[in-house]
């Protein structure tokens, strides 16, 4: 998956559950600001992350995939 499309699972998620980025970044232990670039594509995140930002989302690894 691109960046790019990842970042519009991920903030389409995040917004669909009316969570803040900084909310989400606090639940997925990342700042603000990386989590701000991860939802402008500007990042590919690791494994480690994608599990992170699963589990504050309360969504499966492959959900933020799709």
């Amino acid at each position: 998956m691109s960046p790019e499309r990842f970042a519009v699972r991920l903030r389409t998620l995040r917004e669909s559950r009316g969570i803040t980025q900084a909310e989400l970044a606090k639940r997925a232990g990342v700042s603000r600001a990386y989590l701000s670039r991860l939802e402008m594509g500007l990042h590919d995140p690791p494994l480690s992350r994608l599990r992170k930002l699963a589990a504050a989302l309360r969504v499966k690894v492959a959900d933020l995939l799709k």
